[in-house]
């Protein structure tokens, strides 16, 4: 597990870059959303294609374009690189803290997969690559941002209404991610998986 990494500044005085760290982390959960709502539920495995995970709503080469990328026409077809999920238990934890609740459960959002071992899991760079002794491979997009959609499942899963308006306030930088798929295979489970960081340095104009 990698330990707390202080940015130091290079002979320029620039930021000096972090670099590409490898570790194991855990898959404890695997989600599909193959019914006719948001939410997900358990299964033991997911079996990936380079489309997602085979009927689960998000699967697909394009999607439309939404409110997360006002720069298209809403409609566009796009790119898809939110077809996975990822939610970490820790920060859903912190989450219900936020919001006065007891939990918030991973198929209340729409998760796929839960993972454990990643310190602040949503703060992982787009670029990080996730490779699965199944075969399936995976890379980060980026931090899914917490929406009012979400919001709303959570209110209706707990019974607290004030829960769909305070969760897209409350829960930045803890929604976790969303990532494609970059290599097809099995994701299993309660099984073990590799976490490949890459290098990372500050960007400022």
């Amino acid at each position: 597990m990698p330990g707390v990494v202080e940015i130091q500044a290079d002979l320029f005085g620039e930021p000096a870059g972090i670099p590409a760290q490898r570790f194991t982390a855990r898959l404890s959960g695997t989600l599909i959303a193959d019914g006719a709502g948001f939410a997900t539920r358990p299964v033991p495995s997911l079996a990936v294609t380079l489309e997602g995970v085979p009927g689960d709503r998000h699967a697909g080469h394009s999607r439309p374009a939404d409110s997360r990328v006002p720069w298209y026409p809403r409609g566009t077809p796009i790119r898809n690189a939110r077809q996975l999920s990822l939610v970490a238990p820790d920060e859903l934890a912190e989450i219900a803290r936020r919001l006065g609740l007891r939990e918030v459960r991973p198929e209340w959002i729409g998760a796929n997969l839960v993972i454990e071992g990643v310190p602040r899991l949503t703060a992982l760079p787009p670029g990080t690559r996730l490779h699965f002794p199944g075969g399936a491979a995976l890379a980060v997009e980026g931090e899914n941002a917490p929406c009012r959609h979400a919001g709303a499942a959570v209110a209706a899963a707990c019974g607290e209404a004030s829960a769909e308006l305070d969760f897209p306030r409350l829960a930045g930088g803890l929604r976790g991610l969303v990532a494609w798929v970059e290599h097809a295979g099995e994701l299993v489970a309660d099984s073990p998986f590799e976490v490949h960081v890459p290098p990372q340095r500050l960007w400022t104009r």
